[in-house]
């Protein structure tokens, strides 16, 4: 091995906290999550040389690989590409975030492989892939009735509340949508990608960025329009995945002309004012959703999510509270109403300008690779 490439590889995992052996320093217990470090040859065999065969898909990260790693089941393995516009700076954010957190509804990083030019991330195996490749498939969605949809959501929930609430460190994940969430065997949800996450200090509510990454259609007005994130943005970003859970459909997957909604947030919420929310729900849940109270106030709770006001907006435990109670909520305000690329949810990285900057509102906008 080249002399650089191993103090880059060394500089790396004492970045990550990790020691030569492949545990982490920062951890003396031994119950404690421990990143094991794989060696590349291994992660080769282990995807046979990561063959089209073994390959699970590919995003901005980079592509991912089923394997099967000796003394473990099977596990996914996310290559880091060379050519990532993600890059290093969101692999470290990834690594270090997970091997921190642990809850059923996260989904668990069981190493890593940092070796030569190679970076790749190892987790547990979902076998149902994501939520989106049920839910936006007209077959595919039959499989998620009312009672596994809301059980879905249920999981989110509780793994927001977990990073907002609950975990050693208050997380903010800012790229919440149905291609982060995994399903397990039984399809239970695993909140995914912790890329672009940011660590919250004990008295920080709220961090603005210039560089405003994510998915359009999930990013919330103020963190889209001013770079301004907080718990609240994650709730918004939940609001929208809510809406869908519903009613089976993407919310960039409007194709509509000047007299036709936005996005199904709007609506949702054109529908709501008319009080016929009962036309928003997905038909494939049958004419029983029409009149079940715990569905149509799933739908008022997701609106209540996506309010313009970040301030307006539940936090996550009185979302889980809300979708359990019997007491009446309150009325939603208008949810906020920006449109964008008519792709149906592309990846986004924004520069926003300089605050002061005269009259120059220019903003520099990159559609990136889905992931």
């Amino acid at each position: 091995m080249r002399v650089g490439s191993t103090i880059n590889q060394e500089m790396l995992l004492r970045e990550l906290g990790i020691d030569k052996r492949g545990r982490h320093r920062r951890s003396a217990r031994k119950n404690d999550n421990e990143l094991q470090i794989f060696s590349f040859e291994s992660v080769a065999l282990a995807t046979d040389y990561f063959s089209d065969a073994n390959k699970l898909g590919e995003g901005g990260f980079g592509p991912v690989y089923k394997g099967r790693l000796i003394h473990w089941e099977e596990v996914a393995i996310k290559r880091l590409s060379l050519a990532s516009r993600q890059g290093l700076v969101e692999f470290k954010n990834e690594a270090m975030l997970i091997a921190k957190l642990q809850h059923t509804n996260l989904v668990k990083l069981i190493g890593c492989c940092v070796e030569k030019d190679e970076k790749m991330l190892i987790y547990e195996y979902m076998p149902n892939k994501s939520l989106d490749y049920f839910l936006f498939d007209p077959l595919r969605k039959n499989v998620l009735d009312w009672t596994l949809r809301f059980r879905i959501m249920e999981g989110i929930i509780q793994g927001l509340l977990y990073l907002h609430k609950y975990s050693r460190l208050k997380v903010i994940h800012r790229d919440v949508k149905a291609s982060n969430i995994l399903l397990d065997e039984d399809m239970n949800p695993k909140i995914s990608d912790f890329g672009m996450a940011r660590i919250f200090g004990a008295q920080e509510s709220r961090a603005n960025t210039r560089r405003v990454a994510g998915t359009f259609g999930y990013m919330s007005p103020e963190y889209f329009r001013e770079g301004l994130f907080s718990a609240k943005s994650d709730v918004f970003s939940f609001g929208v995945l809510m809406l869908e859970i519903i009613c089976g459909r993407k919310n960039n997957s409007f194709h509509h002309d000047s007299e036709g909604p936005l996005n199904l947030i709007v609506h949702a919420w054109n529908l709501f004012k008319e009080n016929r929310i009962g036309e928003v729900i997905d038909q494939s849940l049958g004419d029983s959703a029409l009149d079940n109270p715990q569905v149509l106030r799933c739908v008022q709770v997701a609106l209540l999510c996506v309010q313009e006001s970040a301030e307006d907006r539940p936090n996550m435990l009185d979302v889980l509270s809300m979708i359990y109670g019997n007491n009446a909520l309150s009325l939603p305000k208008e949810p906020a109403f920006y449109d964008g690329p008519r792709r149906s949810s592309p990846e986004m990285e924004l520069e926003l300008p300089e605050p002061g900057n005269g009259s120059d509102n220019r903003v520099t906008i990159t559609v990136m690779e889905a992931r």
